[in-house]
């Protein structure tokens, strides 16, 4: 089987042409076909020598993949169906959201996940595989709406940090001039808290970070999120501190509402006390229900209490509105389990 062209880094295909002998310039030359071009074949590269394509596609071939379906929601946001590239019957999701100033993408990083969070489908699945950086970088580039695009967030199937090294390949191309040279600015990385992961990620990219919190007591996050066992709140917001978010990297937390569990005073103040120093902000979610579960979504009123709690400490604090729940589309709601048995 041939290998992937797409999702390369400059630096992989730099080892491609040393290897096939190729002019040490071509390796920029097919990563502007790749990224900038987006080419179907290696055929299209047409300022690299017949001889070197035919080198080139001895062993490659571009690798992207049109989406198997999609599902639009009453809202106008739409929901993508992706196969693997490297095993049937595996399957990812991801979600294009649009609204009138900007037009968002949640990506998948892996099909299922490991982290079993207890509000989440997708952690119901279970695990399937990790995404190669070509098979996040394709959600991105195949859809209808790529040219659209204004952000991108990884907070579709999977955690991010569990596949860490991809999706720092896929992070490198979106944000380097050899690839999409988006700003990192347009990118959002979300993550339960996997902290030497985490740590890697603040140290080799400029994206903003998205911290999954839900409790600020250790018991009741624990029994929402099995990870916290091995990386405690307390431990991820000390990580934290050590970093500074009073520049253009925006660190935020998502806090899904769930009645009577974590939407109290008592919790907004505890979370007050363990945000306290930091540069951050809160996005608040109403939790979507998902079958076979006893969580409920809080109540408007508690959430609006909540929301004005925190905002009277200083800590900015918004709503997120909800998105593709008719097409299990909207947050925690995204599986393929069906497909995959």
């Amino acid at each position: 089987m041939k290998d992937f062209l797409f999702g390369k880094t400059l630096n992989e295909l730099d080892e491609i042409v040393l290897r096939l002998s190729l002019p040490r310039f071509t390796a920029k030359q097919i990563a502007g076909w790749l990224y900038k071009k987006r080419v179907k074949t290696v055929d299209e590269m047409t300022n690299i020598s017949l001889e070197n394509r035919k080198k080139l596609a001895g062993e490659f071939c571009i690798g992207t993949s049109l989406p198997e379906k999609n599902q639009i929601s009453a809202d106008g946001t739409k929901k993508y169906l992706f196969e693997s590239r490297y095993m049937q019957k595996i399957f990812i999701e991801s979600v294009y959201i649009p609204e009138a100033d900007r037009a968002t993408l949640c990506v998948s990083s892996q099909s299922g996940c490991k982290m079993a969070c207890k509000f989440c489908m997708t952690g119901r699945q279970g695990f399937q595989s990790n995404l190669s950086s070509g098979e996040i970088l394709n959600q991105i580039c195949s859809i209808s709406e790529s040219e659209k695009l204004t952000n991108v967030v990884y907070m579709g199937m999977g955690e991010p940090f569990d596949n860490i090294e991809n999706v720092l390949k896929s992070l490198e191309i979106i944000t380097s001039d050899y690839g999409f040279a988006w700003s990192p600015k347009r990118i959002t990385v979300s993550t339960v808290g996997i902290i030497p992961a985490m740590n890697e990620f603040m140290s080799k990219t400029k994206c903003h970070l998205a911290v999954s919190l839900h409790s600020p007591f250790d018991d009741e996050r624990l029994q929402l999120m099995p990870v916290q066992k091995k990386y405690p709140i307390k431990e991820i917001i000390k990580a934290l501190k050590s970093y500074d978010f009073s520049h253009q990297r925006r660190l935020s937390f998502e806090y899904i509402m769930f009645d009577g569990i974590n939407d109290t005073v008592r919790h907004g103040r505890e979370l007050a006390n363990l945000l306290h120093g930091l540069d951050c902000r809160i996005n608040l979610i109403r939790f979507h229900q998902i079958p076979d579960s006893d969580l409920r979504p809080s109540q408007d009123e508690a959430i609006g209490k909540f929301q004005k709690y925190l905002n009277d400490k200083n800590i900015l604090t918004t709503l997120r509105s909800s998105r593709g729940t008719d097409i299990l589309a909207a947050c925690g709601m995204l599986s393929t389990k069906e497909m995959t048995e």
